[in-house]
């Protein structure tokens, strides 16, 4: 980082930061030197190699020093001091790498530098023996298109090869040999490529040995596991073997393939691999199976071809191992396997010997080692023959012997199995020591362990299951043996499934992964191995190079956490502060001297403290070591002091355990590098303290996370095991505690992890874990917090006593050494409380290291402040939580003393006691003289307890106030709850005092929820507000009849629901919706279950006091759906009804009014099924007075009804226009006096009796008027239809009366008017406040009418056209506020202005009468008759609204002159203006509401006039198309145009075309267009006016024609005006004509629109005359 950046007191420090020391490798004792010529620059890293090595400043530059030979200019070959690499400069390099000879560096923007030697192409460069400058590799990926730049996090360096890890976490290698792990036989390689065989895996790291690979790899989640292949790809041995045994089955899934992998020939020439495992340099005949099969997985054995063996039935001693000096491989290669078969046999002697031996300890006699029958491979393209291995029969008789430490556990599974559970013993043992040494089980199992292991030798089975036996460390704790023979070996995916059978195991490897694993270093790993391996430098437990990345099993579970590869040895380091070793041990640099090193093993560095960092030389290696004093430590283990000239391995020395080097003088070592000869260490000073406390801070860490792993292994571990923990409930606790400790502990390592290589980095204060990201682990202490203090108050410890008494006992010494209690006396109980609260410490100690590192920064520095702030919040969260456990022990010992009954129902894991008044301190008003009346408050409810019973009080629901003085309770406190009220008094004020303050304080917490953590970087002693009178809060009635047992979830004001809530019943009925004052109030929906019926009814609408009233929509569970009018949970007002399954094609369907749920009133009724619509009165359910009836067959029927029939005087009409006038006595059935007339005007008189239309009975006159008299009389019986109807003013009264009543009108008219605008106003609010809980509904647009509508038009002064015109615009934008574009089951289907809600239910009604059966010609009088009557009546509630409005039929003076009077084209119309009123705006109803109304209105209504105009526009259009097949020219004649008017030009498109006797379709062509839109238009006026237009259009183009001014006749237009609408061709002109006729405004009749639109009446009935010659 740039030291600009850093604070004057870091700036200080910074030149005491990251300074080299190096030590010649071999010599313990020397002090290290400075480097030469190396100033005062902080280096970051450092790299080595064998003879040179590269240094990373800082500020992001690269120095090499030493060895140089690849450097152009000679003088730079060997420089005295680091020369900066010119290449690089510019580039901000983040890390650097060593191989052998060459160098690697990796800048800012992840692009690869490499340079160097190049022999063998690890620089990535073709053809060149040498890299001389820092070259950039190209890296792409060939899977991505386009091709995509790799960026590069990390490099590693061989001696042939050089490894890449990319952002994406995948592999990318080059250079030479088996050890890249690329599927090629064509070396060098070049060009970097992919390893594919980790491709998709998350790499965490890489590291290169000289001829080897190591990869640290994320495991997978457990659901991406792969299925598992039954046979090996290379030596189709199974992967999982099963052996059955006399009493159970050995299952084995951890198979390595012997083999390995082939080799190409030149590799094999070059590199000979050794067969046999171990070293032959140096057998120590005492080490050899010291700790073998305890640490891990035994090594597989190596398949050696041997071609005779001899077995006697003598001891193991004396059989002969004849072993042949070469082995024959494929390619008839000889390898050595051995300098001579004279090695061998002594290597088995020393092997038979050392078992024997072990025997003799163990009291038993040696037992002939039988060869096993094992697969050995002798060619490896053949199939495998059958052979004997006779390295496996030793490694079995070898265990056999010390099979007595055989063992394995698994973390969840082995708990599982009740089998292995009843074998179990534990042996304690001291923490620190290895686990394998101290773990001897009591004798009798030692016994019959060894028998059966001998007894499985014996038997001559397939072996390789014994070399799968896994060994899980015991974490730094005690082993268990299993007895049943090699039961430990099954497979943990087997014990996983065994473990989900019982509900007792707790996995405690966390399945955290959220947060925290996105933050911190992941700790499930695993660690792949691949190249060259003939020193067991792969870890797999054999010495065959492996082409591909292979998983080295027995490190799964070990949380390794970073890897270091050595020249032919490897390093793992665990998140434990442990060090697996493995390889070449030839110097002991494995540090320690276990055999086989062919498997990671423990190294032994120091039994107090962990190591947590490591590097890995040629031939040794370096520990750095927490220490005591926080400074590390650093061991050396390996090649000590070689003679000069002497290359004899054999003369070197090793180190037997590592040595501490002394470098506490040098500072504090942040990171160790190490090459072949020399080593390097990056030590900082300690200034101010600063480095001291960082190192402080993860020591302690690391510590910390190995102490809580050991508590989790050899207590939490064990005790979840015990049987009888007592209930379920106790278990599940535990089970929590277990989890949530898991949890925490696996963050810690993580974060001790993460500390390690922060401080291999810059060390900026400010991108501390515990600083940037607090929060993660404030919440995790706090979640264990709360479960173990839950589980302390359920007694959880105490219930523990008993079923753990035993293991306590046995493991006194463990529990008090973890739980730091020194007092002897202390009970086993307590110590294991002070062990679980442990972890809560650890706030402390974060808080005290921000605290010193604070110190170390200017007061005025960001980050003295922000380490100041985190440091008091850890404090105040370690109070906190200390406050909670006391909380806890408080309300524990509360329990204690209770009366058991009430215990079991009251105590609950979450509640704390807060006080209670045992001291009879509060006391019930009003109470019995002998009442116990006892109070108790938990953190969640007030209890009264008294004799026998309680009641609990949640306090989300509970409000508290004390009384005033006046009321008499001096020390009073009223208490409400939903159900009940009652009143407290204290003792003294003070104790009111402090009950009250108490109360509201627990009210409020429990309102805010659980988490009542300190607010970050606050102290916790805030003084809480009282708690708010309004709330949210869930409750269940238990007595009010009305809610017994519903449950309320929503809004509280003062113990009553008040606000949007939900309601359950138990029953299954539910509402949701506002609620006042405890009653439904407002917009709801509610919902019923039938349970007949299996389906349930359906309100969503508005209620009032409880009650539905208002708007809504009812579906019943039978199908029906009734939409409308409520008032005291009744159908009341004006609704619509429908019936039938399905509401599309309902049977029935009724609109009109109701009255206290029955039909009364006007209403129309469709009868769907029977094809009929009743129109009329209704009472109590029934037709009642006058109605109209219509059928699908085209009978009309009005008159009277009773109790719904026809009964009475009515007029029946047939399609025919056959007529009945008379008397009825059921529906169609005359009976009575009467007159039918025939269609052709003949008529019978008399009485008449039996059912229309299935032979009528008559007794009468039958009458033959004469033509004349038919012609006057026949429209009289038309004429007579409607009076029998309902009068138009008396149809939809309550549609009316409703809007009134909104208005805040009773009756029509009477009522204030800015009374009616304030409800408009209310209504318009609450509409919209309903909708902002869904704003998809309403669209932006609507909105914005909205909020225009809330405002009132002001009008002061004399009425105006602009007046007039505003409550036009007004009255169009309150019916337009219907929500067009919304979803139709919306609430806001109907409009919210109440105007517009009028309008859209006119318009509903409307349509729903005269469509379908009501579309009936017969009807169309009614239905013009009652849209007039809708103006009316609209009219009066506008002229309410706007009382300046003039009545219908004024005139509004002009405000501007009239225009000088235009110069009417017609004669005949010169005059029409005279006979106009005053010039001036006619102020009519049709005027101002048909344009609102009419467009709504229109297709029903223009549907009837069709209908009745059917016959005369038939003959009409037959006219039309006959006249329209003459040209123009022919047509003009025939109509008698005069030829002055025939146009001679046409001007189409711009060109001037000659008018031709063929030409058709053009003369007039723009009047024609004009007229055509007369189809488009909706009311009379816009109508009229394209009319107005259409006369303009042919006056201006015979004005054209004629060049010079005329006027108009009415001769010469009419022609002309014919031949325009013939050509318009207007389908239904005689409708648009009548309904012109009938809605015109009467005042336009005789003004000059009115003589136009008589012109074209005109022309239509013309047209039907005409004949053509």
């Amino acid at each position: 980082m740039d030291s600009k950046k850093r604070s004057p007191t870091e700036a200080e420090g910074a030149k005491e930061r990251g300074l080299v020391h190096v030590w010649q490798a071999g010599s313990c004792s020397v002090t290290p030197e400075r480097l030469p010529g190396w100033g005062e620059k902080t280096v970051l890293q450092a790299a080595l190699g064998v003879k040179h090595g590269v240094l990373l400043t800082e500020d992001g530059a690269v120095y090499s020093f030493g060895s140089l030979p690849w450097r152009s200019e000679s003088a730079e070959n060997c420089p005295s001091s680091p020369i900066q690499e010119n290449a690089l400069i510019g580039q901000y390099v983040v890390t650097v790498a060593a191989g052998s000879f060459h160098s690697g560096a990796v800048t800012e923007s992840g692009i690869a530098y490499m340079w160097g030697e190049n022999s063998a192409g690890q620089c990535a460069v073709a053809n060149q023996q040498y890299v001389p400058e820092p070259n950039p590799v190209s890296i792409s990926d060939s899977e991505t298109s386009p091709l995509l730049a790799v960026r590069i996090l990390q490099l590693a360096c061989g001696e042939e090869h050089t490894l890449a890890l990319s952002i994406s976490r995948e592999i990318w290698a080059w250079g030479t040999g088996c050890q890249l792990g690329l599927i090629t036989t064509t070396f060098p390689v070049t060009k970097p490529q992919k390893v594919e065989h980790l491709a998709g895996r998350v790499v965490l790291q890489v590291a290169c040995g000289a001829f080897h690979s190591l990869a640290l790899v994320q495991c997978l989640p457990s659901q991406d596991l792969k299925p598992v292949p039954e046979r090996c790809n290379q030596c189709s041995q199974l992967l999982i073997t099963m052996t059955d045994k006399e009493d159970h089955v050995i299952i084995s899934d951890s198979h390595c393939c012997p083999l390995g992998v082939t080799l190409s020939e030149s590799q094999a020439e070059n590199q000979p691999s050794t067969a046999i495992s171990p070293s032959t340099e140096t057998v120590d005949s005492q080490e050899v199976f010291e700790n073998t099969v305890v640490e891990n997985d035994l090594p597989v054995a190596t398949e050696v071809n041997v071609e005779n063996v001899q077995t006697t039935s003598g001891d193991a001693v004396s059989s002969q191992l004849d072993i042949m000096g070469t082995t024959q491989v494929s390619s008839a290669r000889n390898i050595p396997s051995y300098p001579n078969s004279q090695a061998v046999n002594e290597y088995v002697q020393k092997l038979s010997d050392h078992s024997k031996r072990e025997n003799a300890e163990n009291g038993e006699k040696p037992m002939p080692s039988q060869p096993l029958v094992e697969d050995a491979i002798p060619n490896l393209h053949s199939p495998p023959t059958t052979s004997t291995s006779a390295l496996n029969s030793l490694v079995v008789s070898c265990a056999s012997a010390v099979g007595v430490r055989v063992a394995a556990t698994y973390e969840a599974g082995a708990l599982s199995l009740k089998k292995v559970m009843n074998f179990y013993s534990t042996a304690p043992c001291e923490p620190g020591a290895q686990a394998g040494s101290s773990s001897i089980g009591p004798e009798g199992l030692k016994d019959s362990r060894e028998e059966q292991v001998k007894q499985e030798s014996m038997q001559g089975k397939k072996s390789s299951s014994l070399v799968d036996i896994r060994e899980e460390e015991s974490e730094g704790g005690s082993r268990r043996l299993s007895l049943p023979g090699l039961l430990s070996q099954v497979s943990p995916r087997l014990l996983r499934k065994a473990a989900r059978v019982k509900t007792r195991t707790v996995v405690l490897t966390p399945t955290y992964s959220g947060e925290a694993d996105a933050l911190l270093p992941s700790l499930r790993t695993e660690v792949w191995t691949w190249g060259k391996g003939k020193e067991g430098q792969l870890g797999h437990g054999d010495v065959l190079p492996r082409l591909q990345p292979l998983c080295v099993k027995c490190l799964d579970g070990k949380e390794v956490i970073h890897l270091e590869a050595g020249g032919y040895h490897s390093l793992a380091l665990t998140a434990k502060s442990q060090v697996y070793s493995w390889g070449s041990n030839t110097f002991g640099q494995l540090g320690h001297s276990d055999f086989p090193t062919t498997v990671p093993r423990l190294a032994k560095v120091n039994s107090k403290n962990g190591v947590w960092s490591v590097a890995a030389g040629q031939d040794y290696s370096l520990f750095l070591v927490d220490t005591e004093d926080f400074q590390p430590g650093l061991y050396y283990s390996g090649r000590q002091e070689p003679t000069e000239g002497d290359n004899l391995p054999e003369n070197h020395s090793g180190t037997k355990t590592p040595v501490l080097l002394s470098c506490s003088k040098l500072g504090y070592i942040s990171r160790v590098t190490a090459g072949k000869d020399s080593y390097l260490a990056l030590v900082d000073k300690n200034i101010m303290g600063y480095i001291a406390s960082l190192h402080e801070l993860a020591t302690t860490e690391r510590r910390f996370y190995s102490k809580l792993s050991d508590i989790k292994s050899q207590i939490l571990r064990p005790l979840l095991s015990l049987e009888n923990l007592g209930t379920a409930s106790t278990v599940q606790l535990l089970q929590e505690v277990a989890s949530r400790f898991s949890k925490l502990c696996y963050l810690i390592g993580q974060h001790g992890a993460s500390l390690s290589s922060f401080l291999h980095g810059v060390k900026e204060a400010r991108s501390l874990v515990i600083l940037k990201h607090a929060s993660l682990f404030l919440d995790s202490y706090t979640e264990y917090c709360t479960s173990i203090t839950n589980f302390l108050v359920m007694g959880g410890f105490q219930l523990l006593a008993k079923p753990a008494i035993d293991f306590l006992n046995k493991n006194q010494e463990l529990l008090q050494d973890l739980s730091e209690v020194t007092d002897e006396n202390t009970q086993l109980i307590e110590i294991l409380n002070t062990l679980f609260f442990l972890p809560t410490r650890r706030l402390h100690n974060y808080a005290e290291v921000l605290l010193k590192l604070a110190t170390c920064f200017e007061v005025t520095s960001p980050e003295y402040q922000k380490l100041q702030d985190s440091s008091s919040c850890y404090e105040s969260l370690a109070l906190h939580l200390g406050r909670k456990r006391k909380e806890a022990e408080y309300t524990l010992g509360f329990w204690k003393t209770f009366p058991g009954k009430m215990t079991d129902s009251l105590r609950k894991p979450e509640r704390r006691l807060l006080c209670e008044s045992s001291n009879r301190a509060l006391s019930l008003q009003h109470a019995g003289r002998f009442s116990v009346n006892w109070f108790i408050l938990f953190n969640d409810a007030l209890v009264h307890a008294q004799f026998s019973t309680h009641h609990v009080f949640p306090l989300a629901t509970l409000w508290a106030e004390p009384l005033s003085e006046e009321a008499g309770g001096v020390n009073g406190l009223k208490i409400t709850t939903p159900e009940e009220q009652f009143t407290l008094i204290s003792s003294t004020p003070q104790e009111k005092t402090k009950w009250l303050r108490a109360i509201s304080q627990a009210v409020d917490q429990a309102l805010r929820g659980t988490s009542d953590l300190p607010p970050y970087g606050s102290g916790s002693s805030i003084q809480r507000q009282e708690p708010p009178v309004s709330r949210s809060a869930k409750y269940t009635f238990y007595k009010d009849p009305r809610l017994k047992d519903a449950s309320y979830d929503g809004r509280w004001f003062s113990g009553k629901p008040h606000g949007r809530g939900v309601l359950k019943w138990p029953d299954g009925k539910m509402y949701s919706g506002m609620f006042r004052n405890g009653l439904e109030d407002g917009y709801g929906e509610y919902r019923i279950p039938n349970k007949a019926l299996n389906k349930e009814d359906h309100y969503v609408g508005h209620w009032k006091e409880g009650k539905m009233c208002g708007q809504g929509v009812y579906s019943y569970a039978s199908g029906e759906v009734f939409e409308g009018c409520f008032q005291d949970n009744m159908r009341h007002g004006h609704g619509l009804l429908r019936s039938g399954k399905l509401t599309s094609s309902s049977p029935s369907m009724f609109i009109g009014q109701w009255v206290m749920d029955k039909k009364a009133g006007y209403g129309v009724f469709d009868d769907i099924t029977r094809g009929e619509k009743y129109m009329g009165m209704w009472q109590d359910d029934v037709c009642q007075g006058n109605g109209v009836v219509v059928t699908q067959f085209g009978l009309y029927y009005e008159g009277n009804f009773h109790l719904n029939k026809m009964m009475g005087n009515g007029v029946l009409l047939s399609e025919d226009d056959t007529i009945y006038e008379g008397e009825f006595s059921d529906d169609w059935t005359l009976s009575g006096k009467g007159i039918l007339t025939m269609p052709n005007g003949d008529y019978i008189e008399g009485c008449f009796s039996g059912e229309w239309g299935s032979g009528i009975k008559i007794t009468g006159t039958y009458f033959k008027p004469s033509l004349y008299e038919s012609d006057k009389d026949r429209p009289k019986v038309f004429r007579k239809l409607g009076n029998l109807a309902v009068p138009p003013d008396e149809k939809w009264k309550a549609v009316f009366d409703e809007c009134w009543r909104q208005l805040g009108c009773d009756n029509p008219g009477q009522g204030e008017v800015w009374k009616a605008w304030e409800n408009i106003a209310v209504a318009l609010t609450a509409s919209r406040r309903q909708h902002r809980d869904s704003p998809e509904i309403l669209s932006r647009s609507q909105t914005q009418t909205l909020e225009s509508l809330e405002f009132i038009p002001q009008h002061v002064g004399a009425f105006s056209v602009e007046k007039y015109d505003d409550i036009k615009k007004y009255l169009i934008k309150c019916t337009l506020t219907d929500s067009i574009d919304c979803p139709p089951a919306q609430a806001c289907d109907t409009p919210l202005h109440p105007l517009g809600r009028l309008v859209e239910t006119l318009v509903a009604v409307y349509r729903m009468t005269y469509v379908g059966v009501g579309a009936n010609r017969r009807l169309l009088q009614e239905a013009v008759k009652e849209i007039k009557s809708y103006l009316k009546r609209i009219f009066q509630l506008v002229r309410f609204l706007f009382p300046e409005l003039p009545e219908e039929g004024s005139t509004i003076p002009l405000s501007a002159p009239l225009p000088s009077e235009r110069k009417s084209f017609c004669t005949g119309m010169s005059d029409s203006r005279s006979e106009s009123p005053e010039p001036g705006y006619v102020v009519t109803s049709s005027g101002l509401l048909l344009p609102v109304l009419l467009p709504r209105l229109y297709p029903p209504l223009f549907m009837l006039y069709a209908l009745d105009n059917d016959r005369e526009e038939d003959i009409y259009w037959e006219c039309v198309l006959r006249l329209n097949k003459q040209p123009d020219i022919a047509l003009l004649g025939f109509l008698g145009v005069q030829r002055k008017f025939w146009p001679v030009t046409l001007s189409i498109l711009g060109e001037t075309k000659k008018v031709l006797p063929t030409t058709k379709d053009a003369c007039f062509a723009s009047a024609v267009e004009c007229l055509q839109q007369i189809s488009t238009t909706f009311t009379p006026s816009d109508k009229l006016k394209v009319i107005q237009q259409t006369f303009e259009e042919i006056s201006q183009s015979v004005l054209a024609s004629l060049q010079e001014d005329f006027l108009w006749s009415m001769d010469d237009l009419f022609p002309v005006f014919l031949y325009v609408v013939l050509r318009a061709r207007i389908r239904n002109l005689g409708s648009e004509v009548h309904l012109i006729e009938d809605l015109m405004d009467p005042y336009l009749q005789h003004g000059e629109q009115g003589i136009m639109f008589t012109t074209l009446k005109a022309c239509y009935y013309q047209i039907q005359r005409e004949k053509l010659n």
